[in-house]
Protein backbone atom coordinates (compact mmCIF):
# COMPACT_ATOMS: atom_id res chain seq x y z
CA UNK A 1 0.00 0.00 0.00
CA UNK A 2 1.47 3.36 -1.02
CA UNK A 3 2.22 5.95 1.65
CA UNK A 4 -0.35 8.78 1.84
CA UNK A 5 2.57 11.23 1.61
CA UNK A 6 3.14 10.01 -1.95
CA UNK A 7 -0.47 10.28 -3.10
CA UNK A 8 -1.56 13.76 -2.01
CA UNK A 9 -0.38 15.20 -5.36
CA UNK A 10 -1.41 12.20 -7.49
CA UNK A 11 -3.27 13.59 -10.54
CA UNK A 12 -5.53 10.54 -10.84
CA UNK A 13 -9.13 10.71 -9.68
CA UNK A 14 -10.09 8.93 -6.47
CA UNK A 15 -11.96 6.38 -8.59
CA UNK A 16 -8.84 5.67 -10.67
CA UNK A 17 -6.78 5.24 -7.51
CA UNK A 18 -9.41 2.97 -5.97
CA UNK A 19 -9.60 0.70 -9.02
CA UNK A 20 -5.79 0.49 -9.16
CA UNK A 21 -5.72 -0.79 -5.58
CA UNK A 22 -3.96 2.34 -4.33
CA UNK A 23 -4.85 4.57 -1.41
CA UNK A 24 -7.84 6.81 -2.06
CA UNK A 25 -10.50 8.68 -0.12
CA UNK A 26 -14.08 7.44 -0.38
CA UNK A 27 -15.59 10.85 0.40
CA UNK A 28 -15.45 11.83 -3.27
CA UNK A 29 -18.41 13.17 -5.31
CA UNK A 30 -17.94 10.71 -8.20
CA UNK A 31 -17.69 7.70 -5.90
CA UNK A 32 -20.56 8.86 -3.71
CA UNK A 33 -22.80 9.24 -6.78
CA UNK A 34 -21.98 5.68 -7.89
CA UNK A 35 -22.72 4.35 -4.42
CA UNK A 36 -26.06 6.17 -4.29
CA UNK A 37 -27.06 4.64 -7.61
CA UNK A 38 -26.12 1.21 -6.25
CA UNK A 39 -28.26 1.88 -3.17
CA UNK A 40 -31.24 2.74 -5.38
CA UNK A 41 -30.86 -0.49 -7.36
CA UNK A 42 -30.28 -2.69 -4.31
CA UNK A 43 -33.36 -1.21 -2.65
CA UNK A 44 -35.36 -2.07 -5.76
CA UNK A 45 -33.97 -5.62 -5.71
CA UNK A 46 -34.58 -6.03 -2.00
CA UNK A 47 -38.16 -4.72 -2.31
CA UNK A 48 -38.95 -6.72 -5.46
CA UNK A 49 -41.89 -9.09 -5.75
CA UNK A 50 -40.58 -12.65 -5.28
CA UNK A 51 -42.88 -13.77 -8.11
CA UNK A 52 -41.17 -11.40 -10.58
CA UNK A 53 -37.94 -13.26 -11.33
CA UNK A 54 -37.54 -11.53 -14.72
CA UNK A 55 -37.84 -8.10 -13.13
CA UNK A 56 -35.29 -8.97 -10.45
CA UNK A 57 -32.95 -10.37 -13.09
CA UNK A 58 -33.17 -7.08 -15.00
CA UNK A 59 -32.30 -5.12 -11.86
CA UNK A 60 -29.32 -7.40 -11.16
CA UNK A 61 -28.08 -6.85 -14.72
CA UNK A 62 -28.25 -3.08 -14.14
CA UNK A 63 -26.45 -3.31 -10.79
CA UNK A 64 -23.74 -5.90 -11.31
CA UNK A 65 -20.79 -5.89 -13.70
CA UNK A 66 -22.00 -9.16 -15.21
CA UNK A 67 -24.48 -11.92 -14.35
CA UNK A 68 -24.31 -15.38 -15.92
CA UNK A 69 -27.25 -17.49 -16.99
CA UNK A 70 -29.48 -19.09 -14.33
CA UNK A 71 -28.02 -17.06 -11.47
CA UNK A 72 -30.17 -16.69 -8.35
CA UNK A 73 -29.37 -14.08 -5.70
CA UNK A 74 -31.91 -13.97 -2.89
CA UNK A 75 -32.48 -10.60 -1.27
CA UNK A 76 -31.52 -8.80 0.80
CA UNK A 77 -28.34 -7.95 -1.08
CA UNK A 78 -25.90 -5.25 0.02
CA UNK A 79 -23.08 -3.85 -2.14
CA UNK A 80 -20.89 -0.76 -2.33
CA UNK A 81 -20.96 -0.26 -6.12
CA UNK A 82 -22.24 -3.49 -7.65
CA UNK A 83 -20.51 -2.77 -10.94
CA UNK A 84 -17.30 -4.45 -9.74
CA UNK A 85 -19.05 -7.78 -9.08
CA UNK A 86 -19.12 -10.52 -11.72
CA UNK A 87 -21.18 -13.68 -11.11
CA UNK A 88 -20.80 -16.84 -13.19
CA UNK A 89 -23.56 -19.03 -14.58
CA UNK A 90 -25.75 -21.22 -12.37
CA UNK A 91 -24.50 -19.64 -9.16
CA UNK A 92 -26.87 -19.59 -6.17
CA UNK A 93 -26.45 -16.96 -3.45
CA UNK A 94 -28.71 -17.26 -0.42
CA UNK A 95 -30.18 -14.42 1.65
CA UNK A 96 -28.11 -11.57 3.00
CA UNK A 97 -24.95 -11.37 0.88
CA UNK A 98 -22.80 -8.37 1.78
CA UNK A 99 -20.33 -7.79 -1.06
CA UNK A 100 -18.25 -4.66 -0.50
CA UNK A 101 -16.90 -4.33 -4.01
CA UNK A 102 -14.45 -1.46 -3.71
CA UNK A 103 -12.17 -3.79 -5.70
CA UNK A 104 -13.33 -6.42 -8.16
CA UNK A 105 -15.17 -9.49 -6.88
CA UNK A 106 -15.17 -12.44 -9.30
CA UNK A 107 -17.55 -15.28 -8.44
CA UNK A 108 -17.21 -18.34 -10.65
CA UNK A 109 -19.78 -20.68 -12.15
CA UNK A 110 -21.86 -23.13 -10.11
CA UNK A 111 -20.95 -21.45 -6.82
CA UNK A 112 -23.17 -21.99 -3.76
CA UNK A 113 -23.24 -19.40 -0.96
CA UNK A 114 -25.11 -19.81 2.29
CA UNK A 115 -26.93 -16.96 4.02
CA UNK A 116 -25.17 -13.87 5.35
CA UNK A 117 -21.83 -14.40 3.60
CA UNK A 118 -19.53 -11.36 3.58
CA UNK A 119 -17.12 -10.61 0.70
CA UNK A 120 -15.00 -7.71 1.94
CA UNK A 121 -12.47 -6.05 -0.39
CA UNK A 122 -11.77 -2.79 1.55
CA UNK A 123 -8.61 -2.37 3.61
CA UNK A 124 -7.38 0.45 5.82
CA UNK A 125 -3.88 1.52 6.87
CA UNK A 126 -2.56 0.00 10.08
CA UNK A 127 -0.84 3.31 10.84
CA UNK A 128 -3.42 5.40 12.74
CA UNK A 129 -2.57 8.75 11.13
CA UNK A 130 -3.44 7.93 7.49
CA UNK A 131 -6.46 5.99 8.76
CA UNK A 132 -7.60 9.11 10.66
CA UNK A 133 -7.06 11.09 7.43
CA UNK A 134 -9.58 8.72 5.76
CA UNK A 135 -7.19 6.97 3.38
CA UNK A 136 -8.25 3.47 2.37
CA UNK A 137 -7.62 0.89 -0.35
CA UNK A 138 -8.97 -2.46 -1.52
CA UNK A 139 -7.83 -5.85 -2.75
CA UNK A 140 -9.84 -8.08 -5.13
CA UNK A 141 -11.57 -11.33 -4.19
CA UNK A 142 -11.74 -14.29 -6.58
CA UNK A 143 -13.95 -17.32 -5.99
CA UNK A 144 -13.39 -20.22 -8.37
CA UNK A 145 -15.93 -22.48 -10.05
CA UNK A 146 -18.06 -24.96 -8.08
CA UNK A 147 -17.10 -23.50 -4.69
CA UNK A 148 -19.44 -23.91 -1.71
CA UNK A 149 -19.26 -21.19 0.95
CA UNK A 150 -21.17 -21.89 4.15
CA UNK A 151 -23.42 -19.42 5.89
CA UNK A 152 -21.90 -16.45 7.71
CA UNK A 153 -18.42 -17.03 6.25
CA UNK A 154 -16.25 -13.94 5.83
CA UNK A 155 -13.90 -13.66 2.86
CA UNK A 156 -11.24 -11.02 3.51
CA UNK A 157 -9.51 -8.63 1.06
CA UNK A 158 -7.19 -10.15 -1.53
CA UNK A 159 -8.34 -13.76 -1.05
CA UNK A 160 -8.62 -16.30 -3.88
CA UNK A 161 -10.54 -19.55 -3.35
CA UNK A 162 -9.72 -22.34 -5.79
CA UNK A 163 -12.17 -24.43 -7.81
CA UNK A 164 -14.31 -27.05 -6.04
CA UNK A 165 -13.30 -25.99 -2.53
CA UNK A 166 -15.65 -25.83 0.46
CA UNK A 167 -15.53 -23.08 3.07
CA UNK A 168 -17.19 -24.04 6.35
CA UNK A 169 -19.97 -22.01 7.91
CA UNK A 170 -18.65 -19.12 9.98
CA UNK A 171 -15.12 -19.40 8.60
CA UNK A 172 -12.99 -16.25 8.34
CA UNK A 173 -10.82 -16.63 5.25
CA UNK A 174 -7.74 -14.41 5.54
CA UNK A 175 -5.44 -16.20 3.06
CA UNK A 176 -5.81 -17.94 -0.30
CA UNK A 177 -7.42 -21.38 -0.28
CA UNK A 178 -6.27 -23.85 -2.95
CA UNK A 179 -8.57 -25.87 -5.19
CA UNK A 180 -10.22 -29.10 -4.05
CA UNK A 181 -10.02 -28.63 -0.27
CA UNK A 182 -12.23 -28.08 2.76
CA UNK A 183 -11.30 -25.09 4.95
CA UNK A 184 -12.90 -24.19 8.28
CA UNK A 185 -12.33 -21.99 11.32
CA UNK A 186 -11.09 -18.54 12.27
CA UNK A 187 -8.72 -18.00 10.66
CA UNK A 188 -9.75 -20.61 8.09
CA UNK A 189 -7.37 -23.51 7.64
CA UNK A 190 -7.42 -26.44 5.26
CA UNK A 191 -8.46 -29.66 7.00
CA UNK A 192 -8.74 -32.12 4.11
CA UNK A 193 -9.25 -32.72 0.40
CA UNK A 194 -12.79 -32.67 -0.94
CA UNK A 195 -12.05 -36.15 -2.30
CA UNK A 196 -11.24 -37.74 1.07
CA UNK A 197 -13.87 -40.22 2.21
Amino acid sequence: MTSPDLVEDDPRSMRERMLAGDLYRGADPELEAEMRQAMVLTKAINDSDPRDSEGRRGLLEQLLGSVGAEVEIRPPLHVDYGSHIHVGARTFINYGLMALDVAQILIGEDVLMGPNVQLLTPTHPIDPEPRRAKWEAALPITIGNNVWIGGMAVICPGVTIGDNSVIGAGAVVTKDIPADVVAVGNPARVIRSVYDR
